[in-house]
């Protein structure tokens, strides 16, 4: 993935109110931390809001070109760390960096990206896939988008593992190659319900009362 340029300012705007007047102007506040030191800076949220909502920021190497406010600018190699949102609007409140050196491999998270059906889908089997982001190590210059996996091949009541992945060359997966990705199940047969027992028929009222008549008869013979 190539480098994503972002143009931010050094602020010295702290606090809360400070941070909600920056917000209002289209500003967002953020933090680069890089060995123990944090630097406060300021940049424009629309444009790290579009990343972070295309879901590209977590795993984008960004240069961070920043004024230092005396003419001069130095870049900063960063990936986001982290984020806040409003958990009413959704809205981005803060952005937290932290700088890398791209001599020094990192670890990191990573999509895993499925390309094919599973054969076993095509014939009713039913997919469940149980991991989708595996860690990976790499220099940050190296880091994918995510990790392809062809799952084509894939029959009913087998699985697809982690040593199943090829990373790009580079890449070395941290995860354990023992976990599984996906699944493809049995289908799932629905029970279909016994019918009703049918209830027996209600006697006739007519032989009801035959029956009757045929036992007052009987009784009064034993009687007489």
């Amino acid at each position: 993935m190539e480098e994503i340029l972002i143009k931010a300012e050094k602020r010295q705007e702290i606090g809360k109110g400070k941070a909600r007047r920056l917000r209002r102007e289209g500003l967002l506040p953020a933090v680069i931390y890089s060995k123990g030191k944090a630097t406060h800076i300021k940049l424009q949220k629309r444009e790290i809001g579009r990343l972070i909502s295309l879901g590209l920021g977590e795993h984008a190497l960004l240069k961070i070109e920043l004024s230092n406010g005396d003419g001069t600018t130095h870049d900063h190699h960063v990936l986001i760390k982290d984020y806040q949102t409003d958990p009413v609007t959704d809205e981005l409140l803060h952005v937290d960096f932290i700088e890398v050196s791209l001599k020094e491999r990192i670890s990191l998270m990573v999509p895993v990206m499925i390309t094919r059906e599973p054969a076993g889908v095509k014939k009713g089997g039913i997919m469940e896939q149980h991991l989708r982001e595996v860690e990976v190590e790499c220099l940050p210059t190296q880091i994918p988008e995510a990790i392809e996996v062809d799952a084509g091949h894939i029959e009913i009541g087998h699985s697809l593992h982690v040593s199943d992945l090829q990373p790009p060359e580079g890449v070395r997966i941290l995860t354990d190659p023992e976990e599984v990705i996906l699944t493809v199940l049995e289908p799932k047969v629905e029970e279909v319900a016994a019918p009703p027992a049918e209830e027996e028929a209600a006697e006739p009222e007519l032989v009801k009362e035959k029956a009757k008549e045929e036992e007052k008869v009987e009784k009064e013979e034993k009687e007489g």
